[in-house]
């Protein structure tokens, strides 16, 4: 699988293979936002990564989505992310951080004043909100006014700021798997008529604007974007996956950033058609049929092979092998992951995890 170890350039970084870390929330922040000693010793493990995404970051108070995630918000969150990338940069790694405002995947709960969570429309998610006390039902979320988009416009641009303020190499801006930014491109969370809604330019508005004011903070190389083409995701639904991607990555392209990160959701032909609307470099976290879940190491060197992508993310064999560059190359074992210790919890399932 030579595919996978020869270096790629995403931005202005020369990383030495194409083997990337998928971000996956671990739910490990206890304490008011903050990662700990064990997150920096967790993402240092893996390190051998070309580049490792985090689990998705909260930009702000609103934005959170679950128990024990993680915020860029404040100035002890920045100090607790400094010691995960300086681990990580002492082991010869490269590190971005996944900014996520969750939407309308939250809850009151989660909220120091109790608020509704916010989405472009108030349609709720049909989901729930894991609790240490059980299972909450999420509300109908508040409508979004124009001042609380270019709210959040903001608050993503101040977490980017934030990000390289703690040493990150750069963000990934989370427009996957039905959160805010998902739920304004997909017609079955976005019934606006106004500006933001309706048509497919008017659905993209908000990423679009979201993508620039981030580039303009940190510049855009520093900037990649992840998608999920016709996810269903937390109640996710979207009518026309081929024509709402194909335009949202035409008004991307001329703002140069440092990739589009996709996650396949089984639609190689979809994978195709974006690859050839997209001029930069394209990760994909590869699933190149519905069976392909979750993804392995020869689908990524299939999709290097075809030029459908440029880099390959993986989730959970990063989760479970902190070598994985490694393992890919001695052709395995690969650790099984433990998914009771997904999230929450201690250092089992989360650190030791064995190398080879």
């Amino acid at each position: 699988m030579r595919e996978l170890f020869e270096p790629v350039t995403v931005g202005k970084l020369e990383l030495r293979n194409r083997v990337f870390m998928a971000p996956m929330t671990r739910s490990r922040a206890f304490e008011e936002g903050r990662v700990g000693e064990l997150t920096a010793e967790y993402y240092a493990q893996r390190a051998a990564a070309g580049l490792i995404i985090t689990e998705a970051i909260q930009p702000c108070v609103l934005g959170q989505g679950y128990v024990w995630t993680p915020g860029l918000h404040s100035g002890e969150q920045v100090a607790a992310w400094r010691k995960v990338t300086d681990a990580v940069h002492a082991k010869g790694g490269r590190i971005f951080a996944q900014l996520m405002h969750s939407g309308r995947i939250g809850h009151p709960s989660l909220y120091p004043d109790g608020e509704l969570p916010v989405a472009p429309s108030p349609i709720a998610s049909g989901e729930q909100l894991f609790t240490p006390e059980g299972m909450l039902d999420h509300p109908e979320p508040r409508e979004m006014t124009l001042d609380d988009i270019r709210g959040a416009v903001e608050d993503f641009a101040n977490a980017a700021r934030n990000a390289v303020d703690a040493g990150f190499d750069g963000v990934e801006l989370h427009g996957a798997n039905g959160y805010l930014i998902n739920q304004f491109l997909a017609d079955g969370t976005n019934r606006r008529t106004d500006a933001y809604g309706g048509s497919v330019a008017g659905r993209i508005r908000f990423a679009v604007e979201v993508a620039q004011a981030v580039a303009e903070a940190i510049g855009p190389e520093r900037v990649g974007f992840r998608v999920s083409p016709g996810t269903t995701v937390n109640g996710i639904s979207e009518s026309d996956p081929a024509e709402l991607y194909t335009a949202l990555l035409r008004a991307l392209a001329p703002l140069d950033l440092a990739f589009v990160h996709i996650m396949e959701m089984g639609d190689r032909e979809l994978t195709r058609r974006l690859r050839g609307e997209w001029p930069g470099t394209l990760v994909l976290n590869p699933h190149p049929t519905p069976e392909a879940f979750p993804s392995r190491p020869e689908y990524g060197a299939e999709a290097l092979r075809e030029g459908v992508a440029d880099a390959v993310a993986f989730g959970e064999l990063w989760l479970a092998n902190p070598d994985l560059p490694a393992r890919i190359q001695a052709g395995g074992p690969y650790n099984a992951a433990d998914s009771s210790t997904f999230y929450g919890g201690d250092h089992r399932g989360y650190t030791d995890y064995p190398e080879l």
